[in-house]
């Protein structure tokens, strides 16, 4: 028999998700990496607005794109992949099913705790960021592009973590799971972009192909969207840019935030029906 689902109990769950996740040592290191670079970025960004013209904001929204596709997947990924796999190494997950609670249940509120969590995460490193910024008196012309960045990439980190989640439900040891965590990031940031470079390259794939096979990849998907919120255009990726602008218009940003939120249902629904399928848990 069916019954609905208690959010009192999720809530519950995912307060003390959000309190493993903010104990564990590597999350506090991504953390305070991501903090402190950001806020080096700030700092280089309102150096250089007098010399280069361009506002504080946009020029550390510019320059924090790739220290957002390097450190928010692997910190998503990491947290993801150790939630279910983690747990019934440890046997507490064991545990916690046989208590009355539902599978929906436990999942939820698992997903939505490290969810506050990398929240937490990204609203310390970009608002110590922006905070600075704001107090210098300088670069607030466009304050809107830092905060459709911060947007942004809090929407790149729940499509890794459904990635992880998805990773940990198909897995039995924690171990196992970071690794192919690990592997994961490594193919989003460096063979995605290399390997569809290689690939036009040697194929000479068309524009048109080459721009759908990217959204195959969240991180460039991230990026893309990040640079038409920065700069309006695309000219800086070249052709493929170019023609995606060109083509598609005012609708472009909706179809990356699309493929963004795809890529966060999609995973967390795999993960969840495998969750409830296991019998080992």
């Amino acid at each position: 028999m069916n019954f609905p689902i208690d959010f009192s109990t999720i809530w519950t769950l995912a307060q003390k998700e959000l309190r493993d996740a903010l104990r564990n040592r590597w999350f506090v290191l991504y953390t305070i990496a991501f903090t402190v670079l950001a806020l080096a970025f700030s700092y280089l960004a309102l150096a250089g607005a007098g010399i280069v013209g361009f506002s504080g904001f946009g020029r550390t929204a510019a320059s924090m794109i790739n220290l957002v596709l390097l450190i928010i997947p692997l910190m998503a990924l990491t947290v993801g992949a150790q939630s279910l796999a983690g747990e019934q190494e440890r046997g507490t997950l064991t545990y916690l099913l046989s208590q009355p609670v539902r599978r929906i249940e436990i999942f939820l509120g698992k997903y939505l705790g490290l969810v506050l969590s990398l929240l937490a995460s990204l609203t310390l490193g970009f608002g110590v960021s922006g905070l600075v910024m704001a107090l210098s008196g300088t670069g607030a012309a466009d304050p809107a592009a830092y905060v459709e960045m911060v947007m942004l990439a809090f929407l790149l980190s729940l499509s890794m973590l459904s990635v992880g989640f998805m990773v940990s439900a198909f897995t039995h040891r924690a171990g196992i799971a970071v690794g192919i965590g690990l592997f994961l990031w490594l193919l989003f940031v460096f063979v995605g972009d290399l390997g569809m470079m290689g690939t036009a390259i040697v194929l000479r794939v068309p524009i048109a192909n080459l721009f759908w096979t990217s959204l195959a990849n969240p991180l460039q998907v991230f990026k893309m969207a990040a640079i038409l919120q920065i700069h309006s255009a695309m000219d800086v990726l070249g052709p493929v840019g170019i023609y995606a602008l060109q083509r598609y218009g005012d609708i472009l940003l909706g179809i990356f935030l699309a493929v963004l939120v795809l890529w966060t249902l999609a995973p967390a629904t795999l993960a969840y029906l495998r969750f409830a399928a296991r019998g080992d848990f």
